[in-house]
């Protein structure tokens, strides 16, 4: 094997892992990686800095019990088998989570929610401390905005945060849509979604695009039944499950009015900006950083930031996500150049040019 070979494997194996991650049904976020499970509950790889895990569940209260031992969850009402899911991550260190807000890229607003929440919730748990009054804490939210503004990895976060505060006791995040709830046959349905319930105690259910639950008006249609499960397992659960809903701005507030029930278990609104162009720079180099790669002087940079400008207009590009793809695009663009070189330096691969952008 000769040194294009070598450079062309290398690449390719860069490439390769990169993309599996991007396909992943769990949806990686921009920030980093942590511990996850489908919705079959497979583990499907790690997130977070602490190996948080990713699951789903709401709590509208807090509840002091940090242990729970592994559960097994039921059939999905698909035929699947019962599995175990992995252990609940240990809890983190509320300043470290803090700080760990703070380095997040962007999301000012959602952040100093967030922050409030935090504040709010360690004072509620002082209050019962000391056996003072302490009204009764809705946790579900809303998070609304467009794709890739980071709401899958926010409502991974605060899993962590409450799991930390002593709210949930396991701290781990079900991620499902529609399709992990709503099954196709009269009585499926509230099988397959208290499945999913089941595995999301002690931590977040996140429902992203839940307002698909909501919009089908035919009679063979479930997504009815499935709310209405849902809204019994917020109230029985209360203790120990918080609901995050996830989807266009729009589309959620419609949703949230389709059902009273939703309109009154459901009172944390969050909503996602899009990302600005100085921004979806700095997550670009961010990716650059965690995986050995620098931008080639100005040019580079002013050509990534002339690109990102333009196709940030396009409202399908995705925001973080348009620009992991435009990464993942260039380091092909990159591969491409250096395989076509004779002799290739530890630099060169470090190295990402104007052109190698501009390809992409």
């Amino acid at each position: 094997m000769d040194k294009r070979d070598e450079i062309i494997l290398q690449q390719l194996d860069v490439i390769r892992e990169m993309t599996e991650r991007n396909m992943r049904r769990v949806g990686e976020d921009i920030w980093g990686r942590g511990q996850g499970i489908d919705i079959n509950g497979a583990n499907i790889g790690k997130q977070g800095a602490k190996g948080a895990q990713k699951t789903s569940g709401a709590s509208g209260a807090p509840k002091a019990d940090d242990a729970g031992a592994p559960k097994t969850a039921a059939s999905t009402g698909q035929g699947n088998p019962p599995v175990n899911d992995p252990p609940p991550p240990p809890k983190e260190n509320i300043d470290d989570l803090r700080a760990e807000l703070d380095s997040y890229i962007g999301l000012g607003a959602v952040k100093d929610e967030v922050r409030d929440l935090i504040n709010m919730v360690t004072v509620w748990k002082m209050r019962r401390e000391h056996d003072l009054p302490a009204p009764d804490l809705s946790l579900h939210m809303v998070f609304s905005g467009n794709p890739g503004t980071g709401k899958t990895m926010m409502a991974r976060f605060m899993a962590r945060v409450y799991h930390s505060l002593g709210i949930l006791s396991k701290g781990h995040l079900v991620e499902v849509d529609r399709s992990g709830l709503v099954a196709g046959y009269v009585g499926q349905t509230a099988i397959k979604t208290s499945s999913v319930i089941e595995r999301a105690k002690g931590g977040v259910l996140f429902i992203d695009e839940a307002y698909s639950l909501s919009s089908g008006k035919s009679e063979n249609d479930f997504g009815g039944e499935a709310i209405e499960t849902l809204l019994k397992a917020m109230e029985d659960n209360r203790d120990d499950l918080i609901v995050i809903v996830a989807g266009y701005t729009d589309l959620m507030q419609e949703f949230i009015d389709s059902n009273p029930g939703l309109n009154s278990r459901f009172n944390r609104y969050l909503y996602f900006e899009d990302y600005t162009p100085d921004e979806m720079m700095a997550i670009f180099e961010l990716q650059c950083e965690k995986n050995c790669y620098r931008l080639d002087g100005d040019e580079a940079k002013e050509t990534l930031r002339s690109i990102l400008t333009d196709e940030s207009r396009d409202d399908d590009f995705g925001n973080a996500r348009g620009v992991r793809n435009l990464f993942e695009r260039t380091l092909i663009s990159q591969a491409n150049r250096l395989a076509a070189m004779s002799e290739v330096t530890r630099d060169q691969l470090m190295t990402i040019t104007k052109d190698d952008i501009e390809k992409a």
